[in-house]
């Protein structure tokens, strides 16, 4: 069975977003050590995964020559990779090897049980926020960024019951930002 991790980066009040919708804040501070890192996580391949709005914002940027410029090998991943987007209103997309699908908890439950690749959800809040609660993410792969947003919109905003993790993987970096892997715990009485 394939594996569904959610990668995003968290200011250190929670938020993946600030008020005006704006992650731009999750660049600050990137140096040649956690670029390596993510460098490394973007070569272990798989199919990634967005909602509209993440779309949108990863497809004007990964594409084109700024993005190779700065960041080479995560670039040369993110345009090659197969990608999803989970949307009602887009009927076909621009960036190449992406597909378009609208029934998101059926399409990963279909695409968990091929073999395959694993999959990864990048920013797209509310679909990690839709599928918090069904058992199809196996892990959160959270880095926090040394920056307090005060407000905007946390990856878990639309969860109606509590969603337990446990810790699998920390590393911090010299920049203050930090990693941590949580997996979910199963649910019992």
């Amino acid at each position: 069975m394939r594996r569904l991790v959610v990668f995003n980066q968290l200011s250190v009040d929670g938020y993946f977003v600030d008020a005006h919708g704006d992650m731009s804040w999750a660049k600050d501070g990137a140096d040649d050590e956690f670029n390596r890192f993510t460098a490394e996580r973007a070569q272990t391949g798989g199919v990634l995964l967005f909602g509209r709005v993440t779309y949108e914002m990863m497809e004007s940027f990964w594409p084109t020559p700024e993005a190779v410029r700065m960041l080479p090998r995560v670039a040369e991943q993110m345009n090659k990779l197969p990608k999803v987007v989970f949307s009602r209103k887009m009927k076909e997309a621009r960036w190449n090897n992406t597909t378009v699908a609208d029934d998101l908890e059926g399409t990963i439950r279909r695409m968990k049980a091929q073999p395959g690749p694993g999959m990864a959800i990048m920013g797209s809040g509310k679909i990690v926020s839709q599928l918090a609660g069904t058992g199809l993410i196996d892990a959160y792969e959270l880095i926090i960024n040394p920056v307090a947003l005060g407000a905007g919109r946390t990856i878990f905003t639309d969860v109606r019951e509590r969603v337990r993790l446990r810790l699998t993987e920390s590393r911090t970096f010299k920049n203050g930002k930090a990693y941590l892997c949580y997996a979910p715990v199963a649910s019992g009485p």
